[in-house]
C-alpha cells in the first residue's frame, strides 16, 4: 500500500512540475511582449494520511499540487519610440479599453495604440481606448467633461480665433524729409479664420521743439477700416512716444464672408501701468519694422499628438496652436492578482479582483503616463532559466520515484518463485 502511495506521490510531482514548466515557457515566450507581466507557480503539499498506533500519530504525505499561478506586477523597463500614440504607465494602474461589440471594458498595461480609419484610438485587438474630453485649461490644469467616452481624434480641427490685440515694433526715421512715407503690412484674422492684410502707412509731418509728428492711415485687404483708420503719433526730442496716451481701437467691418466685425486694440501702452511699451520709436535711423505681434489665428488641421504625465492627449495643429483634447482614464483594482487573463495583453474583471477603481493619471494612487514610450515585459530570462533547471531536476527526481517503486514491486512479486 505504501509503495503505491509513493508512486502516486511521484506522479503528482511529475504533473505539478510539468505545469510549472508550462508557466515558465509562457513567461519566456512573452519576453518581448509589450506590457506583459510574468507569472510564478505556488506549490503546496497534498493533505496527509494520518495513522495512529495508540501513542503517536504519524502523517504520511501524498505528494504535491499546483496551488496557484500568481502574476508578478513589478514595473517593467521602458522603451522610447517615435510613435506619439505609444504610451506607458509608470506606477500602478491599467489603460481602459472598450469592446464596442459587446459593450465590455477590458484593462491592459500595453499602450501600443494606433488610430483606426475612423480616427479612434485603439489597441492591437481593435478595442477603443477610453478617456474624458477636455473642456478647458486653467493655469496649466485641465478640466474634463467627467463623462467617459471613446478617444476619437478623427476630423479634429483647431477653431479659429479673431484678432483682438496687435502690436507693432516700428522705428520712424527722425531724419526723413517732410511728407516722407513708410508702409508696413501684417495679417489679422476674423472669427471665421479669414485672413485680412492690414496695411499701415506713416507720413512724416511737422517737426517742432517737442519732437517729430507722424500721421498714420490704416487700410485692409477685405472689408473696410471704419474705426481708428487714421491718427497722429508724436515723439519727444528723445525719439520716444508721447502721443497718443491711450491704446487706439481699430475696427474692420463689411467682410463678404459674413464674418463678424473685427474690433482690435493697437497696444502701445501697458494697460495695467499705463507706461509706453517703447515699441514705436522716432530715432534718426532708417524707418523699419522690428516686430509684429497679433493674437488671432486661422483654423488648423491636426498634424501631431503629444501625451503628458497626466495622460492628457494634446493636438498639434497646422496653425501653430496646441490644444488639449482628451485625458485618459486609468483603472486600478483592490486585488490585481485576481484579474482574469483574456488574451491580447488584456485583463478582465472578476469577483476576486474587485471592482475597478477609476480615475486619471497621478491621482488616487494611480501612476503617471509616459508618452512616446512602451513598457517592456517584466520577465527576467536569467531567473526563468534557473527555475527551468530546478524544475527539470525535480521532474527527473520524481520520475525516478516511479521507476524505483516499479522495481521494488517487481522484487516483491519475485519473492514467490
Amino acid at each position: 500500500m505504501s509503495l503505491n502511495s509513493a508512486m502516486y506521490s511521484g506522479v503528482s510531482g511529475i504533473l505539478t512540475l510539468g505545469n510549472s514548466m508550462n508557466v515558465i515557457g509562457d513567461n519566456i515566450a512573452n519576453v518581448n511582449t509589450i506590457g506583459f507581466k510574468g507569472s510564478r507557480t505556488a506549490f503546496a503539499d497534498i493533505l496527509s494520511n494520518s495513522m495512529s498506533n495508540g501513542s503517536t500519530t504519524m502523517q504520511m504525505g501524498r505528494g504535491t499540487f499546483l496551488q496557484n499561478v500568481q502574476t508578478s506586477w513589478s514595473q517593467g523597463s521602458f522603451e522610447t519610440t517615435a510613435n506619439a500614440t505609444d504610451m506607458a504607465i509608470q506606477g500602478s494602474g491599467f489603460f481602459v479599453v472598450r469592446d464596442t461589440a459587446n459593450s465590455a471594458n477590458y484593462y491592459t498595461r500595453s499602450g501600443q495604440f494606433t488610430l483606426d480609419k475612423q480616427g479612434l484610438l485603439v489597441d492591437g485587438t481593435g478595442k477603443v481606448v477610453q478617456g474624458f474630453r477636455v473642456t478647458g485649461t486653467t493655469n496649466g490644469v485641465v478640466s474634463n467633461s467627467g463623462t467617459v467616452a471613446n478617444v476619437s481624434l478623427g476630423g479634429v480641427q483647431s477653431q479659429p480665433s479673431a484678432t483682438t490685440n496687435f502690436r507693432m515694433g516700428v522705428n520712424l526715421n527722425a531724419s526723413a524729409s517732410a511728407a516722407a512715407t513708410f508702409t508696413t503690412s501684417f495679417d489679422v484674422y476674423n472669427n471665421l479664420g479669414g485672413r485680412t492684410t492690414l496695411t499701415a502707412t506713416f507720413t512724416k509731418g511737422a517737426v517742432n521743439a517737442t519732437g517729430a509728428t507722424w500721421t498714420y492711415a490704416l487700410a485692409s485687404s477685405s472689408g473696410a477700416v471704419t474705426t481708428g483708420n487714421t491718427g497722429t503719433i508724436q515723439f519727444n526730442s528723445s525719439g520716444q512716444l508721447v502721443s497718443p496716451t491711450t491704446n487706439p481701437t481699430v475696427g474692420i467691418t463689411g467682410f463678404t464672408t459674413g464674418a463678424n466685425p473685427l474690433t482690435m486694440t493697437w497696444a502701445m501702452f501697458n494697460t495695467t501701468t499705463g507706461a509706453a511699451l517703447n515699441e514705436i520709436s522716432g530715432y534718426s535711423a532708417p524707418s523699419t519694422t522690428t516686430s509684429i505681434i497679433q493674437d488671432g489665428y486661422s483654423t488648423g488641421t491636426l498634424k501631431g499628438l503629444s501625451v503628458d504625465a497626466k495622460g492628457v492627449i494634446s493636438g498639434l495643429f497646422s496653425n501653430g496652436q496646441t490644444q488639449s483634447l482628451y485625458q485618459l482614464e486609468l483603472a486600478d483594482f483592490p486585488s490585481p492578482w485576481g484579474l482574469s487573463r483574456v488574451g491580447g495583453s488584456l485583463y478582465g474583471e472578476t469577483a476576486q479582483s474587485g471592482q475597478p477603481l477609476l480615475g486619471t493619471a497621478g491621482g488616487g494612487g494611480l501612476g503617471t503616463v509616459l508618452g512616446s514610450s512602451l513598457e517592456l515585459s517584466n520577465v527576467d530570462l536569467a531567473t526563468e532559466f534557473v527555475k527551468m533547471i530546478q524544475n527539470q531536476r525535480g521532474y527527473q527526481a520524481n520520475s525516478k520515484i516511479v521507476t524505483s517503486v516499479d522495481e521494488m514491486l517487481t522484487e516483491a512479486v519475485n519473492l514467490k518463485r
